[in-house]
């Protein structure tokens, strides 16, 4: 009998946050500075003397990650000293929070979260070859936010989508951009792999994931390779251990030995004064202006709207198209029309921008215009694909240009029964075929009078010509 396996993960995910200054002093926090050590000072660098002040923004920021998740709030918080010695760390230590966090509990994305607290970041070690490395101290001081989940889930791709929500969270709550690519957002993951459903396996952590697919794939190598070594007939153990993703080869490597908490000798930083949250911030207003989240939005547009789940995730994830179609969906005021208008818009249009990089969303007037033409068979669904992908590049009237064109849908039976003969005499095989018992036949004779119209003939009126003409 084959032997069941119980994964495990917990994710610590780093997310620089979006201030205009660094964590403890006045340095520009500029993830884009290509200039090596511009943004510092003699605080970041920690030159003798220096005294660190905390980043107000950055505290509020994390209370509202925090309230956003429905976490509780810490009153009293402090500041600790996590010492390890780094090329990347001026200190000799990082300023991060150990024993008092400012948020605990909370869920998101039905996963549980332990912690999140607020640390600074470290400079950047940059390896241009030979028996040297150079450190970018432009990084170190930024405000960072640590949040840590509990260990409840068991599948890659369920870690792959807590990230991903994550990230959606701090964009909509504007206090990180999170873009994974420029390390704004980090994620480690930590693995176990049992026997035994009840009980742990042994734990493995691993860094450097620069994707949320690579957060997959990392997840799923180390997975199969914990699985192998428990099912080794050679005795081989799991080591608890840090690892890295190789992104090019899609494996993990090992790095260093796990540290415990007790090896970064945690204490109270003497230098920043101790806090009541309570008598700096207003908790419940800051609740009060949260913006809507991914999650209410994703209710809001199903109640609302009556549309697919997979096009409310195309506006949850890209904001600026939800705010254009919720103009077009003004416009249009009737659900059938507005669940018309999403197919175009998830299908066609953003078919189009993706395969054209100048194509822009029209003016939600001139797309609501084309939406009512196909609806009130002005226009059948060729031309409207056809006029789409012409305000897309030039905003327009899409009745104007269906009229400059000739693309409007013509629906004269007089016209239409004279060409309709026209491709009877034209096709006398597929009307011997038709005829003969093959009823699909006459979709080809409807296709011949759609390219002799230039696709503006109504193809029910059409086909039902053809009908008519063949009895």
């Amino acid at each position: 009998m084959e032997k069941k396996y119980y994964t495990t993960i917990g994710l610590e995910v780093h997310a620089e946050l979006d201030t205009v200054t660094k964590m403890f002093c006045s340095c520009k926090n500029d993830p884009d500075e290509e200039r090596p050590n511009w943004n510092i000072c003699p605080i970041c660098m920690a030159h003798p003397g220096t005294m660190p002040v905390p980043n107000k923004k950055a505290i509020e920021s994390v209370i509202r990650v925090g309230l956003a998740i429905n976490g509780n709030i810490a009153d009293f918080t402090e500041f600790d000293r996590k010492n390890y010695f780094y090329p990347d760390i001026p200190k000799g230590y990082q300023i991060t929070q150990f024993k008092y966090p400012m948020v605990s509990g909370g869920e998101l994305a039905g996963v549980k979260i332990t912690r999140i607290h607020l640390e600074e970041d470290t400079g950047t070690n940059k390896h241009p070859g030979g028996d040297y490395s150079l450190v970018d101290f432009n990084r170190a001081g930024v405000p960072l936010m640590e949040l840590v989940t509990e260990p409840v889930i068991h599948s890659a791709k369920d870690a792959g989508n807590f990230g991903r929500e994550l990230q959606l969270l701090l964009q909509y709550l504007g206090v990180s951009k999170a873009n994974m690519e420029k390390g704004e957002m980090r994620v480690e993951l930590n693995i176990s792999v049992s026997a035994d459903p009840v009980k742990f396996g042994t734990k493995v952590e691993v860094k450097n994931i620069n994707s949320f697919r690579a957060v997959e794939r990392a997840a799923e190598y180390e997975i199969e390779r914990m699985t192998e070594l428990l099912e080794s007939v050679r005795g081989e153990e799991i080591v608890q251990e840090t690892r890295g993703w190789d992104e090019n080869k899609q494996i993990t490597f090992s790095q260093r030995k796990k540290e415990n908490s007790n090896d970064y000798r945690y204490f109270p930083d003497p230098d920043i004064t101790k806090f009541k949250l309570s008598e700096i911030f207003n908790n419940a207003d800051l609740k009060n202006n949260l913006p809507e989240l991914p999650s209410a939005k994703r209710i809001r547009y199903a109640e609302k709207y009556c549309i697919k789940a997979e096009d409310i995730e195309s506006y949850v994830t890209t904001p600026e198209l939800a705010h254009w179609f919720e103009a077009v969906a003004d416009i249009l005021n009737d659900k059938e029309k507005i669940r018309i208008a999403s197919n175009y818009i998830t299908s066609d249009l953003l078919g189009l921008q993706k395969v054209n990089l100048e194509a822009k969303l029209p003016k939600a007037g001139n797309f609501a215009e084309l939406i009512d033409m196909v609806i009130s068979s002005k226009i059948n669904s060729r031309s409207a694909k056809d006029i789409l992908a012409m305000i897309v590049l030039v905003d327009d009237s899409p009745m104007k240009i269906a009229t400059e064109k000739d693309l409007l849908q013509k629906n004269d039976e007089g016209a239409l029964k004279e060409i309709a003969q026209k491709i009877i005499n034209a096709n006398p095989k597929v009307v011997a075929d038709y005829k003969g018992g093959k009823e699909t036949a006459i979709m080809g004779l409807v296709g011949a009078i759609m390219k002799e119209t230039k696709g503006s003939a109504n193809p029910a009126l059409a086909r039902q010509l053809l009908i008519d003409l063949l009895k």
